[in-house]
């Protein structure tokens, strides 16, 4: 608690370990969820089987039941602050309690929300399942690339090679705040791709193999 401040110049001590100090471990648990998804989505698809038409396509034209106008408008008056405060926990995880995993989580449950308040073809259309592989590859990647650019310019894995700024300002830290903005990007991207298998599966059961575009 005494060093952390002048050495990695972080408000957020818990941070500075996770990212710096221990950041090797992080790394770890940041792949340990990259396979849990890969697992878990592998196997789903597995259960399904191979398709030869898009959920989207087999989905289209169905009739969907009517949403409430209430959970319409609270459902999506809701996405806009949670993307923000998503954005604001990954962004400050460097200077207050927050960071890269639970801002992840809270962006990914805006998609959620989408879904609760619209449908799967709309969730389908906000956060398609490319992109939600696209985010958690590039996340996970990244993570690893920080570690190994330490390793080449500073001697040591994860060695800070940035500059640290000041403490308390949004651009100090130096290598923890990429390192955060990284995993914000993997645990996005991990958990809307985990949410969008699940609800494919459960829809798909529930009309025979054939995903309905209504809600749960």
């Amino acid at each position: 608690n005494r060093v952390a401040v002048p050495e990695r110049s972080t408000t957020d001590v818990v941070t500075a370990v996770n990212f710096d100090y221990r950041a090797f471990d992080t790394l770890g648990e940041e792949f340990i969820l990259f396979a849990a998804v890969v697992g878990v989505t592998s196997i789903l698809r597995a259960l399904r089987g191979e398709r030869t038409r898009a959920p989207t396509d087999e989905a289209a034209g169905r009739r969907v039941p009517e949403t409430s106008l209430a959970v319409r408008v609270i459902g999506l008056g809701l996405v806009p602050p949670t993307i923000l405060i998503g954005v604001y926990i990954v962004a400050h995880g460097h200077q207050t309690p927050g960071g890269g995993f639970q801002g992840g989580v809270m962006l990914a449950t805006a998609l959620l929300l989408t879904y609760l308040s619209a449908d799967y073809l709309t969730l389908r259309r906000v956060g398609p399942t490319w992109l939600s592989e696209l985010a958690e590859g590039l996340g996970a990647a990244g993570f690893a690339l920080v570690g190994v650019a330490g390793l080449l310019a500073g001697g040591a894995f994860f060695e800070n090679f940035l500059g640290k700024g000041t403490p308390g300002e949004l651009l100090s830290a130096g290598t923890i705040l990429v390192s955060n903005f990284a995993v914000g990007l993997a645990v996005t991207g991990g958990f809307a791709l985990l949410l969008s298998e699940f609800l494919q599966q459960t829809l798909t059961r529930r009309r025979g193999r054939r995903p309905r575009t209504g809600r749960a």
